[in-house]
């Protein structure tokens, strides 16, 4: 298993008066498939799915970022603020784990992680999944669509 775990404030400007944080730990299981690492987006949306910010870049060169189409089309396709959120890309059948410090009033109040991944050569699967940010799916596998087996959060 590889895991990667790494923490971070998110800083949104929705927030200027920041509340409390939570640690909110993301894992995101890869299923078995042929080919090279995932890149992987994990990124924050808003209850009108209007990106928010993003919580981690799996893979390290940037030339391969638009292939995450939906984040990087959210972000203009200049994803800026982005430094000591990225690691390496993520194999067949690994781990993906990502703690991160978030406002609670971002919990219950219609926010959505989503993960968009894509393989070299292979596919690229924007918003693989969407998990609403709720109390009530904490623990609780959402199954991918493509190479992610299933993306959970706890806090």
């Amino acid at each position: 298993m590889n895991t990667t775990t790494t923490a971070l404030c998110l800083s949104l400007a929705m927030l200027a008066a920041p509340a409390t944080a939570r640690e909110v730990t993301i894992t995101a299981a890869m299923k078995p498939y042929a080919g090279d690492g995932a890149y992987l987006a994990l990124y924050l949306t808003d209850a009108q799915g209007a990106y928010q910010g993003t919580l981690w870049v799996a893979g390290p060169k940037t030339k391969y970022w638009k292939h995450l189409s939906d984040w990087y089309r959210a972000t203009g396709g200049a994803p800026a603020g982005i430094d000591a959120i990225t690691g390496a890309s993520v194999g067949a059948g690994r781990t993906l784990t990502v703690s991160v410090d978030l406002a609670e009033a971002l919990l219950d109040a219609g926010y959505q992680i989503r993960l968009d991944s894509a393989v070299e050569e292979v596919a690229d699967r924007p918003a693989e999944v969407v998990a609403p940010l709720t109390t009530a799916g904490k623990g609780q596998p959402v199954a991918g669509k493509g190479f992610v087996r299933s993306l959970q959060y706890d806090f």
